[in-house]
């Protein structure tokens, strides 16, 4: 049987979501014993380089000059495109090429800015004082990354005219994402699935899914959705493919499957794909393949949804084991053209640009969160709550076979948070070895991190390291036993920095019972992480109640209240809810952004944290509570107070 495993636009652009790659290197290890041949593909890159090219951009000015006309244009994007459409098709290739390694003496141009048409991406590079502080970044010799700055920023112009001209859907991360996201019903992704007017993103991901097929000729396909933004894509393929060849027969799984259709009921979505499958796929796609050999009964497959017309019936035969990560093998990223991935800078700091700039090899070192208490977190579910770790060894093993594959050495761990003792174990397998790898990963800022362990770590290899801060409270953190400290998460991160590692943090804000007061302390503790070198970037997220979390189960406990919310048989996960704190949460969401924008590009550092607030027009904005030298002491090992000074200020940043 033949098996094609297809990743949905879309997902970044400088790497391969590692959904496909896992599961191609188990089907290929047991090809023979499954009698399959498996296939893998990437229709987000595939689709990104189909419109950023020379022949993709002469059609989007047809379909904008046949769309709109010349007085009616409201984007400034979409016009200035227009008026320079001929440069960008000139240009467009070779820029392309550039991101994607392969054009390497271009920089010097591209950072000469004379080359590519400058749109409004580029206007704050106009203004003198801000641009020259940006581009000073870079320094004399660093025209490469310059160059791939621009072409990044030349990149996000394009991207704003099919958003702003030809599909309000698209960007260069996610694709009808509104359409999937906390959707009760089906109703409006269905129809905008059958529109009688698809945009011409629409016809290309079409075009593209009708070549792969009658390519690879395939018997079944696996499509992984991880996130709302690549679900309308999934759906998009499954209809072409049911349209053109209903035999195929086609499943769907993927971390969007997994936490927003567990409960799902509607019948239409069956028209689309024959099974929906849950959690790790590894051994209900086993299943579904003896199904179709005719080896097993359809009531014998395991987590698996499948519809009759009328209902939607749930099959999982509880007796059957997931296949234990020792037997899974190591991902394979053959048959993927790894020469189209295109690496961007999307902002300048060094941290921040590793998730968009460079391909990394995905690896899982253990499935689920050893930790598994945070209650905000969906514990509940499998992908957090089963946890099972891989012999370090095998880790390893799997790392060289990666770069023996694909030339690369660089790996992103993708582990929910990589336990401190496997990384000691990997590290010390690396050096052993005497391996040369590049590498990162999510983990938990916990007291087992020493400063011996961070160097060891460094001398292995890792480059960087993400953790959850969320709200740097610790009435907060308690809240959400998270099991950390704000005084132990710097002495962590700082550990990591002193070993050269760099360190990302995850940050929340509207947590229940979160006040103003707690908001502005959090980011007095992020500035002074900041200011002590423990932090080198973070991003702000704004805290989400869901069905599967500790939170959403048992919302009274944490003072809030869940709102009704009509399910319609689609997607259920987010919870709509009441805090009685009353704070708009929105306006302060955007003074942390703003704040931190400029922390990460090491601007207004000495500046009073309530200035960030002010500019939004909230007043009465109450002093810091957290003592101004707590992270200090905290790193001189020294007794802090929750009060001290909180004057003393400078320069104001980037506004």
């Amino acid at each position: 049987m033949r098996v094609l495993l297809l990743t949905p636009p879309m997902t970044q652009l400088n790497t391969p979501y590692p959904a496909s790659a896992a599961l191609y290197g188990f089907l290929k290890n047991r090809a023979g014993e499954l009698n399959v041949q498996p296939y893998q593909r990437d229709l987000s890159i595939e689709l990104a380089c189909r419109i950023f090219s020379a022949s993709g951009l002469k059609r989007v000015r047809e379909r904008l000059k046949r769309d709109f006309e010349s007085s009616a244009i409201e984007s400034e994007s979409v016009q200035f495109f227009l008026e320079a459409a001929d440069d960008y098709v000139r240009v467009v290739d070779s820029v392309v090429a550039f991101l994607q390694g392969k054009n390497p003496s271009l920089a010097t141009r591209l950072a000469g800015r004379t080359l590519v048409p400058e749109g409004p991406r580029f206007l704050p590079l106009q203004d003198s004082a801000v641009g020259h502080h940006l581009l000073k970044m870079f320094g004399e010799m660093g025209v490469q990354d310059q160059a791939k700055y621009l072409g990044s920023l030349f990149l996000d112009d394009l991207a704003d005219v099919i958003a702003q001209g030809i599909d309000s859907r698209f960007s260069l991360a996610r694709y009808g994402e509104k359409l999937a996201a906390s959707q009760t019903s089906f109703a409006a992704l269905n129809e905008a699935l059958e529109s009688e007017a698809p945009t011409l993103v629409d016809e290309m991901l079409d075009e593209l899914s009708a070549e792969v097929v009658a390519e690879l000729e395939p018997e079944l396909i696996c499509l992984s959705a991880p996130f709302p933004g690549n679900v309308y894509g999934a759906f998009r393929v499954a209809r072409q493919v049911k349209l053109k060849q209903p035999n195929i027969k086609l499943a769907l799984g993927g971390g969007y499957v997994n936490t927003e259709l567990r409960r799902c009921s509607e019948t239409r979505v069956f028209n689309y794909f024959d099974f929906l499958v849950f959690d790790d796929g590894a051994r209900p796609l086993l299943n579904i393949l003896e199904f179709l050999h005719g080896k097993r009964p359809q009531s014998k497959l395991l987590r698996t949804l499948v519809g009759n017309g009328t209902s939607v019936q749930w099959c999982n035969d509880a007796q059957e084991d997931d296949i234990p990560m020792a037997e899974l093998g190591a991902p394979s990223y053959e048959g993927l053209n790894l020469a189209q991935y295109i690496s961007v800078i999307e902002m300048l700091n060094p941290m921040h640009r590793i998730w968009s700039d460079a391909r990394w090899n995905k690896l899982t070192i253990a499935h689920g969160c050893y930790w598994k208490k945070c209650t905000f977190c969906d514990t509940s579910l499998d992908y957090i709550g089963r946890y099972q770790n891989t012999p370090s060894g095998m880790v390893v093993d799997h790392m060289q076979a990666l770069v023996r594959e694909t030339g690369v050495s660089g790996f992103h761990f993708v582990d929910e948070a990589a336990p401190p003792a496997a990384l000691r174990a990997i590290s010390e397998e690396i050096l052993k070895r005497d391996l040369v790898a590049s590498w990162w990963g999510n983990l938990r800022f916990e007291k087992s991190f020493t400063s011996e362990l961070a160097q060891l770590m460094s001398d292995a290899g890792c480059i960087a390291v993400t953790g959850g801060l969320e709200v740097a409270t610790n009435r907060l953190l308690k809240l959400m036993d998270k099991g950390v400290t704000v005084e132990q998460v710097a002495r962590v991160t700082k550990n990591f920095a002193n070993a050269g590692i760099l360190v990302h943090a995850y940050l929340m804000y509207g947590f229940p019972s979160q006040t103003l007061q707690d908001t502005v302390d959090s980011l007095e503790l992020v500035r002074q992480l900041f200011e002590n070198d423990c932090l080198k970037s973070a991003y702000w997220h704004r805290f989400s109640a869901t069905v599967h979390s500790p939170i959403g189960r048992n919302p009274e406990r944490f003072g809030i209240k869940v709102l009704p919310k009509k399910f319609e048989g689609f997607a259920e996960n987010d919870l709509e809810f009441v805090d009685p704190t009353g704070v708009d949460h929105d306006v302060l969401g955007r003074a942390l952004r703003r704040a931190l924008y400029n922390y990460m590009h090491g601007l207004g550092l000495r500046e009073d944290v309530r200035g960030w607030f002010g500019d939004e027009g909230i007043e009465m904005v109450p002093r810091p509570s957290v003592a101004r030298n707590l992270v200090r002491n905290a790193l001189r090992n020294e007794d802090t107070s929750l009060s001290g000074e909180t004057e003393n200020f400078g320069v104001r940043g980037v506004k």
